[in-house]
């Protein structure tokens, strides 16, 4: 064989190699031809096998909107993933001597995640707090709306006084917007009272119990060296205060969780917040009472007396009234017997101190 033809060989079966190289590579990379309807699972199908789905049923894309309910008004992923994941806290239930109440009559049962997923995103109207509870239709009790439970009725509130005053016109509005908003949302009917009637309830309860809130105050006047705040806050821990969420703020903790301290001793914030507590110096500081706050019980003015003749010992202080004068045996007295007077007063309007009405009314 020549040299030309040898050559012309090998140049054919490189060239081939070439081809076959191609084909194979794009046969390789091509999608598989989907398995025929009679082809069996390479997966056993598990007929009972039910995905958990939190009481939703949810049937959308990857980034689509969720339906809820029978057709309710759907939510995204990112709005019901919060929902899940800040549910809201344990409040106590309605009380129709302190809240106006508005039923919401629902078409059939619904899951608290559903109801979750469209409360108003704050609960609050002007300054006034308003709250939303269900009627579980297991237990037949009222409770904040929970993940995983149904309820078979649904109510909303908004508290008609506070410490800011009565609830007005203007707080009143916006309170059934809000709830007429949510109604709508998960196919309800709100029945909200009329508002002069609710208007004139909240005064009227204003007008009450404003008489009977009443916070006790007991300065404490150092009667030689000033102290510092470090200092001060050695004596209030030895004394069995502990540090609250405010700087220069220290309370004496209630018995229960969550339960509002019994007593707070506090100092100036500007002397608490200097760069350096050793050189703040402070000559005064407070011990205060919360009245309706605190359950007759505990024998808070009796701790408020003790505690301000330790302090007092303490420190090297005085106990002296809001006008700067030493209280004397017989102030103490007389102001145990007005403090008598607000109990009884406030167990009259079935607001005895320390309740959970009377804390949220005087809050």
């Amino acid at each position: 064989m020549s040299l030309a033809a040898a050559l012309a060989v090998l140049g054919g079966v490189v060239l081939l190699a070439l081809g076959l190289h191609g084909w194979w590579r794009v046969w390789r990379l091509s999608p598989r031809a989907r398995p025929q309807a009679d082809d069996p699972p390479t997966v056993p199908y598990e007929a009972d096998r039910v995905e958990p789905s939190l009481g939703i049923d949810a049937a959308a894309d990857e980034g689509g909107a969720v339906q809820l309910e029978d057709g309710l008004q759907p939510v995204s992923p990112a709005e019901l993933a919060a929902a899940l994941r800040t549910p809201p806290r344990r409040e106590l239930h309605l009380d129709a001597l302190i809240d106006a109440i508005v039923p919401l009559v629902l078409e059939h049962p619904i899951a608290g995640e559903t109801a979750l997923a469209h409360l108003p995103p704050t609960r609050r109207a002007g300054s006034k707090p308003f709250y939303i509870e269900g009627l579980d239709t297991q237990s037949g009790q009222w409770e904040p709306i929970a993940i995983g439970q149904r309820y078979g009725e649904l109510q909303a509130g908004v508290q008609l006084a506070s410490r800011t005053g009565p609830l007005n016109e203007i707080e009143y509005s916006e309170f059934v917007q809000k709830v007429e908003a949510f109604a709508e949302a998960i196919h309800a009917r709100a029945d909200a009272p009329d508002m002069l009637d609710v208007v004139a309830r909240a005064r009227e309860l204003d007008g009450l119990a404003s008489p009977l809130d009443a916070q006790l105050s007991i300065g404490l006047r150092s009667r030689g060296v000033a102290w510092s705040v470090s200092y001060l806050q050695q004596i209030a821990a030895r004394a069995g205060f502990v540090p609250g969420v405010l700087p220069g703020r220290w309370v004496l903790p209630a018995g229960g969780d969550g339960e509002p301290p019994v007593l707070v001793l506090s100092v100036d914030p500007q002397a608490a917040l200097a760069e350096d507590p050793q050189a703040a110096a402070v000559r005064e500081c407070m011990l205060s009472l919360d009245v309706p706050q605190t359950p007759e019980n505990v024998s808070p003015f009796s701790m408020l007396h003790r505690m301000s003749n330790q302090l007092c010992e303490d420190l090297d202080a005085v106990a002296i009234d809001d006008l700067g004068e030493p209280i004397t045996p017989q102030a103490f007295e007389a102001i145990g017997q007005e403090l008598e007077r607000l109990y009884r007063g406030l167990e009259a309007l079935d607001l005895a101190a320390g309740t959970p009405a009377a804390r949220r009314l005087f809050s």
